[in-house]
């Protein structure tokens, strides 16, 4: 504990200091840049303006490895395996092909463009499943570095912040109906907040139908990400000959298991359940907790990150995630044109 804490401590205050920078922004911007973002630039600033010493290093450390697994878990209380079902198949389907294309199209393009191959996923998964959330959720599972993660952010947030104001401008300019626009915003803008602010900005029955298609690709994220963590298994070296039990053992980590265990407690209404026996909104608490854990880690990150190793990835996966935000856009809008809107 006393190698830990102090680091510990100095991403402890760069959470609390991020909340109440992101608090005090007006409410427009709020919405558009999440505490999260606020959060890895801070870190940012004071982990490359102030030479930290190394005695701070293993509990910034600690808040990025350790405190993030614990936020996952305990961010399976947001999700339920009843969301899917709710949506309907026809949504389903389309979130699916989506999901598949988005990580697709970031891996195909990042290797054309020699993106190296972890930072491919990680803009892959933040376009395909929530934003952010997957991408702080997939980086240990592909053990992907602190540039890598701090990259991925940047990138999912400008294109996503842009999708607020970009959408329901060509919505209207394609007459599309609300429903129609909701389930595109939900389908294939990047973070639940900017999808959110995306479908409310074209109309409240917009907004509704983007937050209930943007639940269920949050849903699956936990199958995502056991997916992606058996394909990284299975390209390591010696894996193909262990099997598929064995590549279940190397790529499913043990913070994984725990984020389903408790997604599927949710599903069948335990938290529900403990909160009416303790007269209190559990799953609110969970929320909280698992909110301001990842807020700890993701300062963390900040701390860790060096300019100098982000501009030795240099801008192309800048590219890399445009092309891949805007061929799920359009795929996602022939998708609706083709099987209609969610719900309908």
């Amino acid at each position: 504990m006393r190698r830990i804490l102090p680091g510990l401590l100095l991403a402890l205050v760069c959470a609390v200091a991020a909340r109440l920078i992101h608090d005090a922004l007006p409410t427009n911007a709020g919405a558009l840049v999440g505490e999260v973002v606020v959060a890895v630039l801070l870190g940012l600033v004071i982990g490359n303006m102030i030479s930290l010493p190394t005695a701070l290093a293993p509990g910034i450390r600690f808040s990025f490895h350790t405190l993030l697994r614990v936020a996952i878990v305990i961010l399976g209380a947001q999700f339920s395996f009843m969301q899917v079902v709710a949506i309907g198949g026809k949504a389903v389907v389309m979130i699916v092909i989506l999901m598949s294309l988005a990580l697709a199209v970031a891996h195909a393009l990042g290797r054309a463009a020699r993106v190296p191959g972890r930072l491919a996923t990680l803009i892959g998964v933040g376009t395909a499943v929530c934003g952010n959330t997957a991408i702080t959720a997939t980086a240990p599972v592909i053990h992907a570095e602190d540039e890598e993660v701090s990259f991925a952010i940047a990138t999912n947030t400008l294109f996503g912040t842009a999708a607020v104001f970009v959408y329901p401008m060509l919505g209207h300019l394609l007459g599309m109906s609300s429903a129609a626009f909701g389930t595109w915003a939900g389908t294939a803008v990047n973070d639940t907040s900017q999808v959110v602010a995306t479908g409310f900005a074209y109309g409240d029955a917009a907004g509704k139908v983007a937050t209930a298609v943007k639940l269920t690709r949050n849903a699956l994220m936990g199958p995502v990400i056991v997916a992606i963590g058996l394909i990284y298994a299975r390209g390591a070296r010696g894996e193909a000959r262990r099997g598929l039990g064995g590549r279940l053992g190397q790529s499913i980590p043990v913070f994984v298991i725990g984020f389903l265990v408790v997604a599927l407690l949710n599903s069948v209404g335990v938290f529900a359940w403990l909160g009416a026996w303790m007269h209190r909104d559990l799953a609110h608490y969970l929320q909280l907790i698992s909110r301001f854990l990842i807020l700890v880690a993701l300062s963390g990150v900040g701390l860790s990150t060096r300019l100098s190793a982000m501009r030795r990835i240099g801008a192309t996966p800048f590219l890399v995630g445009l092309a891949t935000a805007a061929t799920t856009a359009i795929a996602s809008y022939f998708l609706i044109l083709w099987l209609g809107p969610a719900g309908g």
